[in-house]
């Protein structure tokens, strides 16, 4: 904390930050910060934040551009280039020796610049995910970035926050605090308001809530007194450092896995050629530079750089439909991803909740109005009613909005019109439409305390004082509600609740949801002091009914998931008969009959019999089920070697999303918590974003694989041709500067269009890939191995047919050669076309980084063979007319054998 000695405001207008903060009252800690109860007023927000800066702690440096210039040099493939140099220089080669150093640079600059901007993209991706706080100023509830707070500021506090600032509790209900991060206890310890000593230790300070831990459990309020680097957190610089430390995805490690063993097979291969040139009479100096010119031609130097492109380009595209990336390993898993465990609120529906049905003893009310409209009637048993006359629907009514922790705006705020949770907004609009506001109540019934939501328990309640004692509101799941309850209220009196008559109610909960309705019991209770059991002997009120609309777009997405091989499972907590009929109406399932499976059923694992595991496994519905029983619902899924995508929202969400392979956590309505846990969080919270992820996944990997194929069939032809014409004593095809323009200049440009590629559609109509593959398969290396023998068969017959039938000399022969390749490579990027797609229309064709790829290395091509700087070196001479012509007769044959090896084994479906 701040080392100052008076927390009172200075006659300077600044306000100095309190020492000791647990040790001294709440009243006067307000006094020293000068914060009235209504909260700060903007203008002090501005001064406070002017004089304690922004609620950042120091921002971890990313990746500089010159760490990002000098890592371009620690590469395999810079070291042999370097060698190539050196021997040159030694051998009195200074053309070449500067032609090298000169592709060096190339590869450098070209490496530097892709991949500074790949860096910066994904940096700036992280900002567009923020943490946010409730605050109360100027009398009024909103929402603000963590960043903005300010010493003084009244923080509102719910389970599943986590703490954005160091606070002094003011108001605890039943708070629990994981404080692991700051000291190491893994258990939820309780806080309270009371006031400790000074010298009180970091963890027994039960009255603070400190920046960076997580409110598990109750509710409160919290002044800030504490931001930025002032906080704990700030002063403990390790957890800074931890988090910039850089991070490299399983597939970038296979890259360059792959990268790494190529090099040294290709070392070993050429080592031997070289030595057999040099058995064989060959020029030392030639057969030395050619087996360093092999080296670098047969190793893909731009798959890391490509790489980080790819992947940088495909979290811009997730991002873009609202699917933030927290961890950069579930873009290559969502590819393979098999099972997507989902929440049914705000996920397949709408989560804009409108009351229209409230069940009382004295009949159904129906409310008019939807979403946010505060205009409505009621109508009990079909007559239009005034609410606030019948005192059985007040009481409900006031129970709805008493017991809740939503906020309307006024209409004339600048604020976002509604804070809170969407059920919550949906009682106090329900409340608005009978004249009933919060405000007004709370001055009528002040509240002392509440009782926060219990995940357990399923209810919640909040206690308010009145002239007849003190009243409690309650609120929760029906069948919990009413099994605390021992009475019911009628228009003429409260009796008791019979079993036959909460059988009735039950009957009424399956009613409602059977019209595909959420449902909520209210109840309370007046009683002379606020110490007795919240949820004893309460006075049963009625059931809400809750429209929430499925989104328009889910049926599309879930039949897609369909057609792509991916099980869409709905884990809900909602009543079994409501799940059913929503997914019914999203198309999860078409079987009125279907079997809903309910958490009492989600036992641990290893407790399971066979058949119970099996009827788990095969559930596309599970209803009524908790956060800890999700846990178990991924590991059964990932025993039956399933790769599973789960959804989550609240704190006790946060195990289960850890534990799936892709964690996805709702940004709307889901906790801090559950989004840290996350490795993708939803802007939209819609499912169809989901799917838009995972395809985007699935054309990342394929993008890979694809420029993974492209660079090493085309260097795989390079060490065939030359490789082989040195071991048989026949003129080199190709030169070793060739060799490197092709492979540095030429090459990067289409292999960075591959990897920016968009996929084709067909991605989703295939199965999922198992997540143990490799880039390249089986059949892709025999795909390598092919194509390298076409592709060396043209460049020999460029150079054989250039000296017999056109009588061309040796320094055309390799002209044609060399220009053979390099168109070669041009049109082989064609062959890259996904299995099945058209031979006109497909993602390559498509594609316009690849038309802008082909036409820029086309110049540079042409600039190799008449822009004197360049030919010299490149030792390129004019082919002459007949000379093209046969360049690119040539070239295209592998693309001619590419395409009928397609059509033959993979027509168009």
């Amino acid at each position: 904390m701040s080392k100052t000695v008076s927390g009172t405001p200075t006659t300077s207008g600044k306000v100095e930050l309190p020492n000791h903060p647990w040790a001294v009252p709440t009243e006067e800690i307000i006094q020293q910060l000068d914060v009235s109860p209504q909260g700060l007023t903007e203008p002090e927000v501005e001064q406070r934040r002017q004089q304690f800066g922004e609620n950042r702690l120091q921002a971890t440096k990313g990746q500089s551009a010159l760490q990002i210039l000098i890592a371009q040099f620690k590469s395999l493939i810079i070291g042999i280039l370097a060698i190539a140099a050196i021997l040159s220089f030694a051998f009195g080669e200074w053309v070449e020796g500067i032609a090298v150093l000169i592709a060096i640079a190339v590869n450098t600059v070209i490496g530097f610049f892709t991949e500074l901007r790949a860096v910066r993209s994904m940096e700036a991706l992280q900002q567009l995910s923020s943490t946010t706080a409730k605050v109360r100023r100027q009398g009024h509830v909103q929402e603000v970035a963590a960043e903005e707070l300010v010493p003084g500021d009244i923080v509102l506090l719910e389970s599943g926050d986590v703490i954005a600032a160091d606070l002094r509790l003011m108001e605890a209900a039943g708070i629990q605090v994981n404080e692991s991060s700051l000291t190491g206890e893994s258990v939820p310890v309780g806080k309270s308001i009371t006031p400790l000593e000074a010298d009180c230790s970091l963890a027994d300070r039960e009255n603070m809530l400190y920046k960076g831990t997580a409110l598990t459990r109750g509710s409160g309020e919290g002044v800030v007194v504490a931001t930025g680097m002032d906080t704990e957190l700030g002063h403990i610089s390790a957890l800074a450092e931890a988090a910039g430390q850089d991070e490299q995805t399983p597939l970038e490690e296979r890259l360059d896995q792959l990268g790494r063993r190529l090099v040294w097979a290709t070392i070993a291969i050429v080592i031997a050629i070289a030595i057999v040139g040099v058995l064989g009479g060959r020029d030392i100096y030639e057969m030395v530079e050619t087996a360093i010119a092999l080296a670098v031609g047969a190793v893909p130097e731009g798959l890391p750089i490509v790489a980080t492109v790819a992947l940088a380009r495909g979290m811009w595209r997730m991002a873009k439909r609202n699917a933030l990336i927290n961890q950069l390993s579930a873009v290559e898993t969502l590819g393979a991803t098999s099972i997507i465990c989902t929440d049914k609120t705000g996920t397949l529906t709408e989560n804009r909740m409108t009351v229209t049905h409230l069940i009382l003893e004295s009949g159904e009310v129906r409310i008019s109005g939807e979403d946010l409209d505060n205009k409505g009637d009621f109508s009990l048993n079909d007559q239009r009613v005034k609410p606030l006359e019948i005192e059985d629907l007040r009481a409900a009514l006031e129970v709805a909005v008493l017991c809740n922790n939503a906020a309307l705006q006024p209409k004339a705020s600048n604020e976002s019109r509604v804070v809170g949770d969407p059920m919550e907004v949906a009682l106090l609009i329900a409340g608005a439409k009978a004249q009933l506001q919060r405000n007004a109540l709370l001055e009528q019934m002040p509240e002392v305390r509440e009782e926060a939501f219990d995940p357990d328990l399923k209810m919640m309640a909040t206690i308010h004082k009145t002239e007849q004692g003190h009243r409690y509101a309650v609120k929760g799941a029906p069948e919990s509600v009413l099994k605390a309850c021992t009475r019911i209220r009628t228009t003429a009196d409260d009796i008791a609740l019979t079993d036959s008559a909460r059988q009735h109610w039950q009957d009424q909960v399956n009613k409602l949801a059977r019209e595909g309705l959420r449902t909520l019991a209210l109840a309370e209770k007046t009683v002379p002091d606020d110490n007795t059991a919240p949820y004893e002997d309460l006075v049963f009120l009625g059931m809400v009914g809750l429209l929430d609309p499925p989104r328009d777009d889910v049926r599309a997405a879930i039949a897609e998931c369909k057609d792509a091989g991916i099980r869409v499972v709905m884990v809900t907590g909602d009543q079994p008969v409501t799940a059913k009929n929503i997914g019914l109406a999203v198309g999860l399932t078409d079987d009125t009959n279907a079997d809903i499976v309910q958490g009492r059923d989600l036992k641990d694992p290893d407790d399971l019999t066979p058949e119970e595991r099996q009827r788990i496994v095969q559930a596309t519905i599970l209803a009524r089920v908790s956060p800890e029983q999700k846990l178990n619902l991924v590991t059964l899924h990932q025993r039956n070697h399933a790769v599973v995508a789960m959804t989550g929202d609240g704190v006790n969400d946060a195990p289960a999303l850890r534990k799936a392979d892709i964690g996805v956590a709702m940004g709307q309505r889901g906790t801090q918590v559950a989004k840290e846990a996350a490795d993708m969080v939803l802007q939209d919270d819609s499912f169809a974003s989901i799917v838009a992820a995972v395809e985007q996944g699935r054309a990342i990997f394929n993008n890979i694989r694809k420029f993974t194929l492209y660079l090493l069939s085309g260097n795989m032809g390079e060490i065939i041709a030359v490789g082989g014409a040195s071991l048989l004593g026949a003129p080199l095809p190709l030169l070793p500067l060739q060799i490197l323009y092709i492979n540095v200049v030429n090459d990067a440009f289409p292999a960075l269009a591959l990897g920016l590629g968009e996929g084709h559609p067909s991605l989703m109509k295939e199965p999922p890939r198992d997540s143990r593959e490799q880039i390249l398969t089986r059949r892709h290396w025999l795909a390598v191995l092919g194509y390298g023998i076409v592709i060396a068969a043209v460049i020999v017959g460029a150079f054989v047919l250039t000296i017999a039938r056109l009588g061309g000399n040796q320094e055309q022969a390799v002209t044609a050669s060399f220009m053979t390749l390099g168109f070669t490579r041009l049109w082989h990027v064609f062959n890259m076309r996904d299995r099945g797609s058209g031979l006109i229309h497909n993602e390559i064709t498509h594609n316009p980084f690849v038309w802008g790829a082909l036409l820029l290395c086309t110049g540079l091509l042409l600039v190799a063979v008449y822009v004197p700087f360049l030919a010299a070196p490149l030792r390129t001479v004019d082919p002459g007319t007949q000379g093209w012509l046969m360049i690119i007769g040539l070239s295209l044959v592998p693309l001619v054998v590419g395409q009928l090896v397609k059509l033959v084994h993979n027509p168009k479906r």
